[in-house]
């Protein structure tokens, strides 16, 4: 049973810092892409980025570029998603998710299995 657990979210003031992480387990995680999806208030979940099962290619949206970082630990079997000099743009629920093969994409409908979520909040 695939399961991923997010955490790390919290309350942060603009310009500041948080690390995400996604634990997994119930599967290969070598086997799979990983990625993040985010959904603000109000608004459709859209990309964050996404890493392939090596680590070794990563896509990152363009709203995040030079900002967030994701990255990945194969022996901890965890995802992380670095977010620097957040704004309140950036205030939003954010998933981490999974894809069976190796291949990262930025489509949500490739991502079989998905996390419940942890929540970022941006203060101004």
């Amino acid at each position: 049973q695939v399961q991923l657990v997010e955490s790390g979210g919290g309350l942060v003031q603009a310009g500041g810092s948080l690390r995400l992480s996604c634990a997994a387990s119930g599967f290969t995680f070598t086997n799979y892409a990983m990625g993040w999806f985010r959904q603000a208030p109000g608004k459709e979940r859209e990309f964050v980025a996404a890493v392939n099962w090596s680590g070794g290619s990563t896509y990152h949206a363009d709203s995040v570029k030079g900002r967030f970082t994701i990255s990945r630990d194969n022996a901890k079997n965890t995802v992380y998603l670095q977010l620097n000099n957040l704004s309140p743009e950036d205030t939003a629920v954010y998933y981490c998710a999974a894809r069976n093969g190796g291949t990262p994409s930025r489509i949500q409908g490739d991502f079989g299995s998905w996390g419940q979520g942890t929540q970022v909040t941006v203060s101004s």
